[in-house]
C-alpha cells in the first residue's frame, strides 16, 4: 500500500486559474425576446391543462430549431427530474436574468408556477416594446451624429486649409482667425479624438459595468430617465411581491424573493434590509419602506393603507398598473426628450461645418476682390 506522502506526491497538482477581468467577461448569447414570450406563455397554457412542470418543459423543448434554447430545456429538465427547485434549475443553466429566475422562484413558492410563467411573457413582451422604442430613438442619433461628425473633421481638415491657402499673404482677424486656430487643432487631434469615441462605443457596447455607470449618471441629471427607470423597477418589484403574497407567502419572505428580480440594481439591497427590519423589529412594512428603501412615497401611502384596511395585496395591484402606465407615459416623455436632444446637437454640428468652411470666404472674399484690382 503506497504511504500517505507518496499518495500525495501522486496527485496531480491543478494550477490555479487567472482571475479574468469582468470588464470584457464572454458573455453567453441571450435567447430572442419573441422566443422567451412564446416559450413562457406555452409552458403556462400547459401547465393549467395539468401537466406537470418537467414534462412540460420536455414536450416544448422537443422539436423546437433554437439547439441552444432546447439544450437549456433539456438540462433544466433533468435538474427538475433530480428534485433540484425549477428557480435553481433555471439559474444552473446560466441562460435565463435575474427577473426571470425571481419571477419563477415566487410562482415555485407560491405553488402558481402558470402564473408566473405567464407574468413573465407579459413582462417580457412589455420589456420588448420598451427596448424597441429606445431602439428608435438611439439609431437616428448613432447615425445622423457620426455622419456630422465626419463632415465637421472633413470641412476642418480639407477645406479650410484650401481657404486659408487661397487667402496668401492676407491677415485673417477676428472671426476668421479664430476659425483658422480651430482647423489647426482639429487636424492635429482629429485621429485620437476618432479613436477615443470608437473605444468608447465598444467598451458601453461589451461592458455592463459601464453601462450601470452611464445609467447612474443619466438618472442623476436627467429627472425623465429617473422616473421612467423607478417605474419600471417599481412595476417589476411591486408585481411581485404581489404574486408572492396574494398565495399565502408572508411579506418578508415575500420582499426577499421580489428582491431577486431587482438583483443588478441598488433596490436589492435596499429590500432585503426592508425584509430583515419588518420582520424582527415588527416595524409596519410601510415604516420599513420609508426608512430603508428609495420607492417612491405614493408606494409607501398606499402600504400604509393596505395594513390599515387589510388589503395589501389589492394595493400592490394597483401600485404595478399605476407605475406600468406612468412607465408608458414617460417613455413618451423620453422620446420627446431625445428628439430635442438631437435636434440641437445636429444643428450645432450643421453649424460648425458651415461656419468654418464658408465663414473665412464670405468674410474674406472683399479684401480679396479689393486686393485683385
Amino acid at each position: 500500500m503506497a504511504s500517505a506522502p507518496a499518495a500525495r506526491r501522486a496527485r496531480k497538482v491543478e494550477p490555479k486559474a487567472k482571475p479574468q477581468s469582468t470588464l470584457f467577461a464572454k458573455k453567453s448569447k441571450p435567447f430572442k425576446k419573441k422566443e422567451l414570450v412564446q416559450m413562457f406563455r406555452s409552458l403556462a397554457s400547459m401547465l393549467r391543462a395539468q401537466i406537470n412542470t418537467a414534462d412540460a418543459i420536455k414536450y416544448y423543448a422537443h422539436g423546437h430549431p433554437n439547439k441552444e434554447l432546447v439544450k437549456a430545456l433539456t438540462q433544466i429538465h433533468t435538474d427538475v427530474n433530480k428534485g433540484i427547485p425549477i428557480h435553481d434549475a433555471f439559474r444552473r443553466s446560466k441562460k435565463f436574468d435575474d427577473m426571470t429566475i425571481g419571477l419563477v422562484q415566487a410562482g415555485g413558492d407560491a405553488g402558481q408556477l402558470d402564473v408566473a410563467f405567464a407574468e413573465l411573457g407579459k413582462r417580457i413582451k412589455s420589456d420588448l416594446f420598451f427596448r424597441k422604442k429606445v431602439r428608435k430613438l438611439i439609431m437616428m442619433p448613432c447615425v445622423v451624429i457620426p455622419i456630422l461628425i465626419g463632415a465637421f473633421i472633413a470641412s476642418q481638415v480639407k477645406i479650410v486649409p484650401q481657404v486659408e491657402k487661397m487667402m496668401g499673404s492676407m491677415e485673417a482677424k477676428g472671426l476668421v482667425a479664430l476659425s483658422f486656430k480651430v482647423s489647426h487643432i482639429v487636424q492635429k487631434i482629429w485621429p485620437v479624438v476618432v479613436l477615443g469615441l470608437i473605444a468608447a462605443a465598444i467598451t458601453v457596447w461589451k461592458s455592463n459595468m459601464v453601462k450601470n455607470t452611464i445609467m447612474n449618471l443619466a438618472m442623476a441629471k436627467f429627472r425623465v430617465v429617473r422616473m421612467m427607470v423607478m417605474s419600471l423597477r417599481q412595476m417589476t418589484l411591486l408585481s411581485t411581491v404581489k404574486l408572492l403574497y396574494s398565495n399565502g407567502i408572508n411579506l418578508a419572505k415575500s420582499l426577499r424573493v421580489a428582491a431577486n428580480s431587482v438583483r443588478t440594481t441598488p433596490f436589492y439591497r435596499e429590500l432585503r434590509k426592508a425584509a430583515d427590519m419588518y420582520e424582527k423589529s415588527g416595524v409596519p412594512l410601510s415604516s420599513a419602506f420609508a426608512k430603508y428603501t428609495s420607492v417612491d412615497p405614493q408606494v409607501v401611502h398606499m402600504l400604509a393603507i393596505g395594513e390599515k384596511s387589510a388589503s395589501i395585496d389589492t394595493q400592490l395591484k394597483m401600485l404595478a398598473d399605476m407605475f406600468e402606465e406612468d412607465a408608458e407615459q414617460l417613455m413618451d416623455d423620453f422620446s420627446q426628450f431625445v428628439s430635442f436632444s438631437v435636434m440641437i446637437i445636429a444643428v450645432l454640428l450643421i453649424a460648425a461645418v458651415f461656419l468654418g468652411t464658408f465663414m473665412p470666404i464670405f468674410m474674406m472674399g472683399p479684401q480679396m476682390m479689393q486686393d485683385a484690382m
